[in-house]
């Protein structure tokens, strides 16, 4: 049998040198950036802290979360360098950690770091569950921006409001329940072989947020005022209420979910909106890349007219990221990286390294090229193209900075975050007062005394320029949402360096 096998690995080896020795020659460690992207999360974790902490610095907090409104919100994830727990971007940080698994989980487990994958997830997950109190009832936010910013504390200390906002029947929020469905139906497809259990009681969830956003209608940051300020919904609802419709039928494989994402394809602006960038705000990129991919089933082309509309305006997302669309495209820095705005650029930078990356996959096993204007691109190049954005993010650019904190010998020291920049509670179980964290802290010169190990920052400017100061938020402020598509991006290219990775047992399901 073994001899049988040796011209098929001779021409794998062949075919794998040709396609991707140039493109990866001067490769960087991702499995250490996978490592450390997934210890940023055990940093953000707000709650009480598990035995197995690995982030030693930080302590239990948030533990009266939700205690004024008689429920229990305490859990979730601090979206940034705050204390505040924004629903919609948490729940979009899950919903690409969780796509990162399905799509690298092999990848992930080689190595070794799956566990640590799905501890990121549930973490999230948990809290999704406890702040879905009732079937149209879904707790959005709990904290208040203004008063969080007002106060430079440690997470430990806070003294601001823990007020928690919720979205119901008469207060709606289309955009965050269906962003939180959509992450429990994609963590529902991650837990369905190791936690079955589990896995059925987030597709519960998941179903009933989907029907509760799509019933009672409406923006929710007009229900949640307090959240206008920081995650404005500007692309409205629909999008995610197509994208949780996909989410779904991919994990129940229930017609009805595709039949709504296909009758709404129009109305929605699921193949009317072209569209040049994938956020926690403006999913239809993305939606369009997983409708675009159903194609490849033969089940599907029965709804080969509407898929293909999808098509279009995927491969238009993809090539505006190229560069290779006649008109609109993605502007980039003097050192190639993409650049979206001038606020947190990175996030846009993460996203499409993903999308790019899962794209040039579905490419590659359906046979197929790219086709941008009057021109067709193959697999190969795409995934060059986001090898070269995430190489960017580790140092591979014009200030030689690795803008993954902690990773390699020169990144920001100074990231805009209340816990590290302050003295841990663990060495100082001291109050630190509201104020007192500004002028003893915030304003100290120094490096921050904790590395926010794993935190991709807000980056450059658009001529590759970084000001490493702790006031220069714009630029040296992580986000979770930021970090969460490189998981799946970095254990993919780290899988593809490594020949001794085993693919014999697959832990996720695929598409």
């Amino acid at each position: 049998m073994k001899k049988k096998c040796f011209p098929l690995l001779s021409i794998f080896i062949i075919f794998f040198f040709f396609f991707f020795f140039i493109p990866f020659s001067n490769s960087l460690d991702y499995r250490q950036a996978l490592s450390d992207s997934l210890l940023y999360f055990e940093t953000q974790r707000s709650g009480r802290l598990p035995y197995n902490q690995r982030v030693t610095w930080r302590h239990h907090s948030g533990l009266t979360d939700g205690l004024e409104q008689g429920v229990d919100l305490v859990g979730g994830y601090y979206d940034a360098g705050d204390n505040v727990k924004f629903g919609l971007p948490m729940a979009f940080t899950v919903t690409m950690l969780s796509w990162g698994v399905m799509e690298y989980g092999e990848y992930i487990a080689g190595a070794g770091e799956y566990g640590h994958a799905l501890e990121a997830i549930k973490w999230g997950t948990d809290y999704f569950i406890k702040a879905h109190t009732q079937p149209n009832v879904l707790w959005a936010q709990v904290g208040e921006g203004d008063t969080d910013h007002y106060c430079w504390q440690r997470p430990e200390d806070m003294t601001t409001s823990r007020q928690a906002y919720k979205i119901d029947e008469k207060n709606p929020g289309s955009e965050v329940a269906g962003e939180t469905a959509a992450a429990m139906a994609a963590a529902s497809i991650v837990f369905s072989k190791t936690n079955p259990h589990y896995s059925h009681l987030l597709l519960h969830h998941a179903h009933q947020l989907f029907e509760f956003g799509d019933k009672f209608r409406g923006k929710y940051d007009k229900s949640v005022g307090a959240a206008r300020r920081y995650y404005p919904s500007v692309s409205g609802y629909h999008d995610e209420l197509l994208w949780a419709a996909l989410w779904l039928y991919k994990a129940t494989d229930n017609q009805s979910y595709l039949n709504y994402a296909l009758q709404n394809a129009l109305s929605f602006g699921g193949i009317t909106w072209a569209i040049s960038e994938f956020s926690w705000d403006v999913k239809y990129a993305g939606l369009q890349i997983i409708a675009s991919m159903l194609l490849r089933e033969e089940k599907h082309k029965v709804h080969k007219s509407t898929l293909e509309q999808y098509l279009f305006k995927a491969e238009h997302y993809i090539c505006a990221c190229l560069n290779k669309n006649n008109g609109t495209n993605v502007d980039r820095t003097p050192g190639g990286l993409l650049y979206t705005r001038q606020w947190n650029n990175m996030q846009y930078v993460s996203n499409a390294a993903f999308l790019l990356t899962v794209y040039s996959d579905h490419l590659r096993q359906s046979n197929q090229q790219l086709n941008c204007h009057e021109q067709s691109m193959g697999p190969d190049e795409i995934l060059s193209f986001a090898k070269s954005q995430v190489d960017y993010i580790l140092g591979s650019n014009p200030m030689a900075t690795s803008y993954l904190v902690g990773h390699g010998p020169n990144y920001p020291t100074r990231v805009h975050h209340r816990g590290a920049s302050t003295e841990s509670y663990k060495h100082n179980k001291g109050f630190i007062g509201c104020t007192q964290g500004y002028d003893s802290w915030y304003a100290r010169p120094h490096p921050n005394p904790h590395v926010l190990i794993g935190a991709l920052v807000g980056g450059p400017d658009k001529n590759d320029r970084f000001r490493d100061d702790r006031g220069n938020y714009v630029q040296t402020e992580a986000c979770t949402y930021n970090t969460a598509p490189l998981v799946g991006v970095f254990g993919k290219l780290y899988g593809l360096e490594n020949a001794e990775f085993s693919s014999k047992v697959s832990l996720v399901s695929s598409w």
